[in-house]
């Protein structure tokens, strides 16, 4: 049998293992804080992690050899999925971060909530510059 097949299925059977373990602890009444949760969390991750790098390092000769093809542009769309992908995961941490902290301050005094609203929308506006990038990418490839 393949690596890349071996590989591929190694992670699906950790990923569902994580997934089952995770509900089988909720049905069960398990607190967020517990030692248990922790300790599977931990064990999940260490089989996981090595085994998508397995996997990445297996196929990085295929994408490598598509991105010297002429004809090719995955790599393009990969790298634009990516930049638009990470500027919405990046700019959601930020306004939860600052709404959050925005919300405590208009609760404590309501003359603030323009202030705070700028700060939201700044964080909000990291998605759009990674959307333009991606934009820029895809114009590019074709």
């Amino acid at each position: 049998m393949n690596i890349l097949k071996i590989a591929l299925i190694l992670s699906g059977l950790i990923v569902l293992t994580t997934i089952t373990s995770g509900l089988v602890l909720m049905y069960k009444g398990s607190k967020p804080g517990e030692k248990r949760l922790k300790k599977i969390l931990k064990i999940n991750l260490a089989g996981f992690i090595p085994t998508m790098a397995v996997s990445l390092i297996m196929f990085a000769p295929t994408a490598v050899q598509a991105a010297s093809d002429p004809t090719s542009s995955g790599l393009g769309y990969l790298g634009a999925a990516l930049a638009t992908g990470l500027a919405c995961i990046g700019s959601g941490y930020g306004v939860g971060v600052v709404g959050a902290a925005a919300l405590g301050a208009v609760s404590e005094n309501e003359k603030m909530f323009g202030r705070t609203l700028i700060y939201v929308g700044l964080a909000e506006g990291l998605a759009i510059y990674g959307l333009i990038i991606s934009i820029m990418i895809l114009g590019s490839l074709g």
